[in-house]
């Protein structure tokens, strides 16, 4: 009698485990499908005549599909310059970023002078301060400069951020004190610390912020919009934003344009999701 009512309870046990697995797989589904849905109508609705994106109630999927849209949008703007820019705009901006985002964490993390935690946690102040605040500041003095409509005047700006250095000294703070130690007993300088035994190791935090910085840069609309004046300068967002208010009535090369500024970074992002996961955990927050 025992043993029977100890094998009901074992799968009962059994029964409810598999019920939290079910359910479990259902909501990622549920939330999968939510995430997804966005995406799956943008890149089907570049592909529809523009009656059929318009058309009330709004179907997901329609009778026929066109390639006018990409057509339309690579003949009406110039898309290819948008492209380009964003490359160098984005491209320049994760190179001096990462660069000097570390050089500044690891001396927060490894390094002793005056005034060093005021200056940092005046740095984290400054990830409060909304972009819109400064934007007009920042604008007078990109153009006092002559940097107005140039990569110069996008890129320099951005070659450091608060985000980036408070990251970069969350995983240099984790590393053991006898890697320097050991450095130093061999004859090397701080910069060669930092340059030949550091940055190795903090590869994929790099590659983190690297990812981070390239989807902003990549996707920043505001910033481009603000600091360039002639269509040659603009960025895929600024330009697509441009033609969005010019051709109101043409949803089907807006969606198409999307698409295209979009595949890049979900192209990126799907080579090196092993890196940015391994990166986000070993940059943890400590103090």
């Amino acid at each position: 009698m025992t043993s029977e009512s100890t094998i009901v309870k074992v799968g009962q046990k059994r029964n409810k485990v598999d019920l939290k697995k079910i359910f479990s797989v259902i909501g990622m589904l549920l939330v999968l499908f939510i995430i997804a849905f966005p995406f799956l109508w943008l890149i089907i609705s570049s592909f529809k005549y523009e009656k059929d994106i318009i058309s009330f109630p709004p179907r997901i999927f329609a009778d026929n599909y066109t390639l006018n849209n990409y057509i339309k949008v690579w003949s009406t703007i110039p898309l290819l310059d948008y492209i380009k820019n964003t490359v160098i705009f984005a491209g320049g901006t994760v190179i001096t970023s990462i660069f000097f985002d570390s050089l500044a964490g690891y001396a927060f993390a490894r390094m002793n002078f005056k005034g060093k935690s005021v200056l940092f946690y005046f740095i984290l102040l400054t990830m409060m301060i909304p972009f819109q605040v400064f934007m007009i500041p920042l604008f007078i003095q990109v153009n006092l400069l002559g940097l107005l409509d140039t990569y110069a005047g996008l890129i320099i700006p951005r070659m450091t951020t608060a985000f980036g250095i408070f990251m970069m000294r969350s995983f240099f703070v984790t590393l053991p004190a006898s890697l320097e130690e050991a450095a130093r007993i061999d004859g090397l300088s701080e910069f060669g610390i930092f340059w030949k035994i550091m940055l190795p190791l903090s590869k994929p935090t790099l590659l983190s912020l690297a990812i981070f910085t390239l989807m902003n840069s990549w996707n920043d609309l505001l910033y481009p919009l603000i600091l360039t004046s002639s269509s040659k300068m603009r960025t895929l967002p600024a330009g697509l934003a441009l033609f969005t208010g010019q051709n109101i009535s043409f949803y089907g090369p807006v969606m198409a344009g999307t698409v295209i500024s979009m595949l890049p970074l979900l192209i990126i992002y799907i080579f090196a999701q092993k890196y940015f996961v391994q990166g986000t955990a070993m940059s943890g927050m400590k103090e």
